[in-house]
């Protein structure tokens, strides 16, 4: 079974190729700029990567590219070898708790939730849609963000609001990442080599979220109705004093705008450092003695040293923390850091082997938790519900017409 898993931003397309019986990529690509002048598109074929720039109107044209990809490179020999496509889409709500065959209602659904992830859902379904168009026959799964995050239970999901907006509203705490912590815990879970456990997963990027999982299920995690609560991040302020906006609005004539602006985009690790919301940048700078670089730095191991130790609490001890994503990943004086914290729970890290920054376990031998840096994989975790989802649906009948696909090429071709 093949795979096409597909991430679509406003302006961009990320997908991978997965051949399933091995679980390996056979191409990654990246279409950067799309509807700009600017536009690149990047392929990486086992290790081998190429880039050129090329006008792409829109996602369907993205799309289009893609798949004239897999073929150029032949790594299909037919349209008829894609079995089926993965979407990440971002907000499912509380309807979707699994990856889910995309129908009319899906995408219905997908629409309504615009006003909770406008910057998310829009361009999902712009993949979804241009992929109905393009192939028509195959079946499509949307594999939400969201979805892992609905076992948490109501104490959890829930704010200290009025009960009817989140009957009418349905204000509540969604949570994000899921796709990747869900990902990370089943790594963990075969590294521990037993079901029943107690995990936090740490995805520390840009965006930023710690989930807390019992026997393989969220009970808590950072983020909350939008990804802009919980940690600070590296352009988003995380959680504050929910008077902060008002005063902001009220007395300092910010406009409503301007405040979604300074909280989204200017706050964080870069509002914080006046620098920058790279850790690399923030790492070199803190060493060269710029002491706000290293404030941001302290803020964010900070918070996140806050949220696993309250995680603890909940899941009542710890067999396993996860970091992963760009810093929890690389960042080893970001994950040093944070794990100073945990000394006096008995959660010991081997900071010389954290240092080397090439082993999957950094704990000493006498810590109470393992202690795991795991490189998230959030297109292979889609690609494996796919495959599971298409495996229990109904048989479809593919006579995949190929002329209309093969017409957009050719137009793709001329314009570039």
């Amino acid at each position: 079974m093949n795979i096409l898993v597909l991430n679509s931003g406003s302006s961009s397309l990320k997908y991978k190729f997965f051949d399933m019986s091995t679980e390996k990529a056979l191409l990654s690509g990246h279409v950067d700029g799309i509807g700009l002048d600017r536009c690149l598109v990047k392929l990486d074929i086992d290790g081998r990567k190429e880039e050129r720039k090329i006008l792409v109107k829109d996602h369907v044209d993205a799309i289009i590219l893609a798949i004239k990809s897999l073929k150029d490179k032949k790594v299909i020999s037919s349209f008829a070898d894609i079995t089926a496509i993965g979407h990440r889409v971002v907000h499912g709500g509380e309807r979707y708790s699994q990856p889910t065959l995309i129908d009319e209602n899906v995408i219905k659904a997908i629409k309504q939730l615009f006003e909770l992830a406008p910057l998310h859902n829009p361009p999902n379904l712009a993949g979804i849609l241009a992929c109905r168009k393009i192939l028509p026959s195959v079946p499509q799964v949307a594999v939400f963000d969201t979805a892992f995050h609905q076992t948490m239970p109501e104490e959890a999901y829930l704010y200290g609001l009025p009960y009817e907006l989140y009957e009418k509203l349905k204000i509540r705490k969604y949570g994000f990442h899921g796709t990747s912590h869900k990902y990370l815990s089943e790594q963990a879970i075969k590294l521990l080599g037993k079901k029943e456990s107690k995990i936090i997963t740490c995805h520390l990027g840009n965006g930023s979220s710690i989930t807390a999982i019992k026997d393989g299920k969220s009970i808590n995690t950072t983020m909350g109705f939008t990804p802009m609560d919980g940690l600070i991040m590296g352009t988003r302020v995380g959680s504050i004093d929910p008077l902060i906006p008002i005063f902001l609005m009220k007395h300092k004539q910010y406009s409503l705008a301007e405040v979604e602006n300074v909280f989204n985009k200017k706050s964080g690790l870069v509002g914080i450092s006046g620098l920058t919301h790279d850790v690399r940048g923030l790492w070199k700078a803190s060493v060269k003695g710029n002491a706000r670089a290293k404030l941001a730095l302290s803020l964010f191991c900070h918070r996140v040293a806050f949220f696993i130790g309250g995680y603890i609490a909940l899941l009542g001890g710890l067999d396993a923390l996860v970091f992963s994503a760009g810093i929890g990943e690389n960042a080893w004086h970001v994950r040093k850091h944070i794990c100073k914290y945990l000394e006096h729970l008995g959660i010991e890290m081997d900071y010389d082997v954290n240092r080397r920054n090439n082993s999957i376990i950094v704990s000493t031998p006498t810590s109470k938790a393992k202690i795991f840096i795991i490189p998230t994989n959030e297109e292979l975790q889609i690609a494996k519900e796919a495959q599971e989802l298409i495996k229990t649906a109904k048989p479809m009948v593919r006579e995949e017409k190929e002329s209309n696909t093969n017409k957009r090429l050719k137009e793709l071709n001329k314009k570039n």
